[in-house]
């Protein structure tokens, strides 16, 4: 069976690094990706992808990204479902990445870094 994804969009807000109780780094972020036609008034409507980043390619996105960053995303769809307070069954389907690839070149005002210090790829693997 297959179970991949590729995503290319522009985050909705600045990733939060945040760790596990065992401490493993994990980051939430959303990724609006456009879609490929126009509604009827001519907007084109975007949806908005939930992705969770761990290990290293967490840390490194927190870091190197922000709000409006363009990435590239490819990893694998994940169900989960939890029971909320009024114990109603609540299912999240979100993209657990295995790949981030920053897309957005650095501007000269934000932290200087050599090339070969920028991880364009990341990878969990």
């Amino acid at each position: 069976m297959i179970n991949q994804v590729t995503l290319v969009g522009r985050l909705t807000r600045d990733p939060e690094l945040k760790r596990t109780q065992e401490g493993i780094p994990v980051t939430n972020v959303t990724l609006a990706v456009n879609r490929h036609y126009r509604n009827q008034q001519g907007v084109i409507d975007a949806d908005f992808v939930q992705c969770t980043l761990w290990k290293k390619t967490a840390e490194n996105t927190s870091q190197y990204c922000r709000k409006g960053s363009l990435i590239g995303i490819t990893g694998r769809i994940q169900t989960r479902h939890y029971d909320n307070q009024e114990k109603k069954r609540i299912y999240v389907t979100e993209v657990v990445a295995e790949s981030v690839r920053f897309l957005d070149q650095r501007k000269a005002e934000e932290v200087p870094v050599t090339k070969e210090e920028l991880p364009f790829e990341q990878s969990i693997r």
